[in-house]
């Protein structure tokens, strides 16, 4: 008996649905044929891929080392089936793009409005997350590409430095901060209560490694899941914050937000693509790809 594409089908539904009965609903097949075609699977690679907790089925290690190759070997037949049926792929082609938050919020809205205005009217499905979540789904096949803006950590994926972002430190006109005629000192930002995103965030990990070595510790005045409420609580006068120039440039034209002198050196953090090392690009991905590199050298 050799591995089927069917069975790995069958793999990839239980693994999305938790139970062969719901994973039989969507593959048009009954649920025991569903079982039936599991259990071949698991005894061909003389391995149990999940394990039965209750009613459900919960991937084990085993499952998690074949999700991502079962992943791209569905991917790749999908592409053979749309070439040799004559399928325009800029069409019939739906791109899973992943971007964390600040790109996926403040940049990725105006690549999207391009591609649409280049290569028809498909939106690419949209995937955000904070960075670590997204170099996670790029692995594992999850999504075609992303755009995130902190390091990565997760092995076998092209990392390729794509944007300059310019970092911030901000608070409200009235924070004590804010009164002060002078270029704030490390000990005063030391003293200052922070702002933070939350630990996996690329925008905690770029304040981290930008703010840090000065400042030896940023005392947490407030932890927040996305830029939007640290930015509006910074307006508030719970903190200061250091955002990204393309989150804050509303606040600070409107005066809510101001600019505060301290004696850093600027501060600049890069976003970076990135995508499975085994990832074949299709024509719609090369072009989407192609966008985002050009983004680099829009007027800002």
């Amino acid at each position: 008996m050799s591995l089927t594409l069917r069975q790995l089908q069958i793999f990839l539904a239980v693994a999305d649905t938790g139970s062969t009965s719901a994973a039989a609903g969507l593959i048009a097949l009954s649920q025991s044929a569903t079982s039936a075609a599991l259990n071949e699977l698991e005894t061909l690679l003389s391995a149990q891929l999940f394990d039965r907790v209750g009613k459900r089925l919960v991937l084990n290690d085993n499952g998690r080392l074949l999700l991502p190759q079962a992943r791209q070997m569905r991917d790749a037949a999908a592409g053979i089936a749309r070439q040799f049926a004559g399928a325009d792929p800029s069409v019939s082609v739906s791109l899973q793009i992943g971007a964390s938050t600040t790109i996926g919020i403040y940049l990725l809205p105006q690549i999207l409005a391009q591609a649409v205005r280049q290569h028809g009217p498909s939106i690419p499905q949209v995937m955000i997350a904070n960075t670590a979540d997204i170099a996670a789904a790029v692995a594992e096949f999850r999504v075609d590409i992303g755009l995130i803006e902190g390091p990565c950590h997760e092995a076998g994926l092209l990392v390729e430095p794509w944007l300059a972002d310019q970092m911030l430190i901000v608070a409200a006109p009235s924070h004590p901060l804010a009164q002060l005629r002078h270029l704030l000192s490390f000990a005063e930002l030391n003293q200052a209560g922070w702002l933070l995103r939350e630990a996996g965030s690329g925008t905690r990990e770029a304040v981290e490694q930008a703010l840090v070595p000065y400042l030896h510790y940023l005392r947490p005045a407030g932890e927040f899941s996305n830029s939007e409420a640290i930015k509006y609580g910074a307006a508030a006068g719970l903190g200061i914050a250091c955002l990204s120039h393309v989150v804050v440039a509303d606040l600070l034209a409107s005066g809510q937000l101001v600019v505060l002198d301290t004696m850093l050196p600027p501060l600049q953090r890069n976003f970076y693509l990135i995508r499975q090392a085994k990832k074949v690009l299709s024509p719609r991905l090369s072009g989407f790809l192609e966008l985002c590199r050009q983004a680099r050298h829009a007027p800002a």
